[in-house]
């Protein structure tokens, strides 16, 4: 008798497939949302990284602003070679004309008494050089007459070597500027990078950077307010010294009955201390002038052209410069640092201040800041420089 029993292996592939779809299912629907997702942001920088970032660029703007001063200085000055180079090419020029005029006349008057054609056609020649060789022409010729081609060749050679120089001078020219043009859209890079930084801070954020700026400028002035305190007592003790060594010098002379020496000659100290009031009070007077890179007044400063102008008050004539007024002095420490030194900032020399005592400065200090006073250790100092 037949079985009336179903098979099993139907309800088992059954029951498998519907394994197999739900996982199937599962995984698309994971995929799915996956898909949707919204990409994860980066990491938004803390505050204090876009302050070292913000101080990073100022810099190497600053670095930057150097290198376009040393371009504009050398551009300005082969501009001037070349002015210069023009000049005595026309003045040449029109020596070699005279003399080609005073040619002309001698062929003329040849000429006129009938006289070798050949010999004029030397000596109306644009280069009497290519009749050198013949040497019985030369030979006609009067002294007189051989001394006017002589003294052509002469010019012409000077006025053609001139020339050349020239344009040597004007392909230097051109590499200057070209110099000047990266130089100057090195800086705007910079400026416009740290601009944008800035802008994308909330007010929220910005009120604590700000914060974070006065705890920074707090450190700095207690750090002058220390050395200031040393440097008096530094004096102090000179003080004391100067004047015990008087007393025992006085009481010296008056055991031996002599009459008191005269008081000894003013030493560089006081000839420099004089010249460091000059620097000071010019600068003083250029505080709230806005820092403009590459600017050198009289309206507004970077901070290499704030200390060659405050200088240049006391007849002492500084590079443009950070890199090169380094360089125009004696280096001090910055404990025996006087009034009117220069002191310079981060390793690679970028910035400059001039030292008015008690551990402060006067300087051009970045992209939309005034001149102001300030503690030398609001940045990391290079060195201390004594120009005179």
């Amino acid at each position: 008798m037949a079985s009336h029993r179903k098979p099993r292996t139907s309800r088992i592939r059954t029951s498998h497939a519907v394994g197999i779809t739900s996982a199937a299912l599962t995984s698309v629907a994971l995929l799915a949302q996956t898909a949707n997702a919204a990409p994860a942001e980066p990491d938004k920088p803390s505050l204090e990284e876009v302050q070292k970032k913000v101080d990073d660029l100022y810099r190497e703007a600053g670095s930057a602003t150097q290198k376009y001063n040393l371009a504009k200085e050398k551009s300005d000055q082969q501009r001037d070679k070349l002015n210069d180079l023009q000049d005595e090419v026309a003045q040449r020029t029109e020596k070699v004309n005279d003399a080609r005029r005073e040619l002309g006349q001698i062929a003329a008057a040849q000429y006129r008494n009938g006289t070798s054609s050949d010999t004029a056609v030397l000596l109306l020649s644009d280069n009497p050089d290519d009749y050198f060789a013949q040497r019985q022409l030369m030979g006609r010729l009067s002294g007189q007459q051989q001394k006017a081609v002589e003294d052509f060749k002469s010019l012409q050679t000077q006025a053609n070597d001139k020339r050349d120089e020239a344009t040597d001078s004007l392909a230097q020219l051109s590499e200057s500027e070209g110099d000047l043009k990266t130089s100057k859209q090195d800086v705007q890079k910079k400026l416009g990078e740290a601009r944008e930084l800035l802008s994308k801070l909330t007010a929220e954020e910005k009120a604590r950077l700000a914060e974070l700026e006065r705890k920074r400028e707090a450190e700095a002035k207690r750090k002058a307010e220390e050395l200031a305190r040393k440097q008096a007592a530094e004096e102090e003790a000179k003080r004391k010294a100067a004047a015990e060594q008087a007393a025992k010098e006085e009481a010296a002379q008056e055991e031996a009955a002599e009459e008191p020496a005269d008081p000894p000659a003013s030493d560089s100290g006081d000839a420099y201390a004089a010249k460091a009031e000059k620097v000071i009070a010019f600068a003083q007077s250029q505080i709230g002038k806005p820092y403009v890179w590459g600017a050198a007044g009289p309206d507004s400063y970077d901070c290499s052209g704030l200390t060659q102008k405050a200088w240049a008050r006391a007849g002492i004539s500084l590079p443009r410069t950070t890199w090169d007024q380094v360089k125009a002095g004696t280096t001090v420490s910055v404990d025996n640092a006087k009034p009117g030194d220069l002191v310079f900032f981060y390793d690679d020399i970028s910035h400059v201040g001039i030292y008015i005592g008690n551990g402060e400065m006067i300087h051009a200090p970045k992209p939309g800041a005034n001149v102001r006073v300030e503690s030398i250790y609001y940045m990391p100092i290079h060195s201390v420089v004594r120009p005179a």
